[in-house]
């Protein structure tokens, strides 16, 4: 697999059988839709936390930055939007090593075939 090019690998990644092609592609569609899509009212809010029984949240907005007090459906939706991200990015890299580890198998199979015994 270190010897091959991104074109041996695309031309791999189509041989495979359909289904898997289309569950990589699910998968990967699904990861980035996730990280990308943000609840509207929590762009610039991050780290949700609670301290004697307040709620609190780390305000990236420019010029602005710092800890704000938040009501409680807001930090419920900053929270579950942390929790989003957490699961979506290392999803998207065992897509990434699912796509190697099936593209290697290809490979490999399909130089099993070409090299005569």
């Amino acid at each position: 697999m270190a010897r091959t090019d991104r074109h041996s690998m695309w031309t791999a990644f189509r041989c495979l059988p359909l289904q898997a092609q289309l569950g990589l592609a699910a998968l990967a569609l699904s990861g980035a839709v996730l990280i990308f899509l943000n609840p509207a009212g929590v762009q610039h809010l991050q780290s949700a936390e609670e301290r004697e029984g307040r709620y609190f949240a780390f305000d990236t907005t420019p010029h602005a930055r710092g800890t704000v007090e938040v009501s409680r459906s807001r930090y419920q939706a900053v929270l579950e939007s942390d929790q989003r991200s957490m699961f979506a990015i290392p999803g998207l890299l065992f897509i990434g090593a699912a796509y190697a580890v099936l593209t290697a198998g290809e490979l490999r199979r399909a130089d099993r075939v070409s090299v005569p015994s």
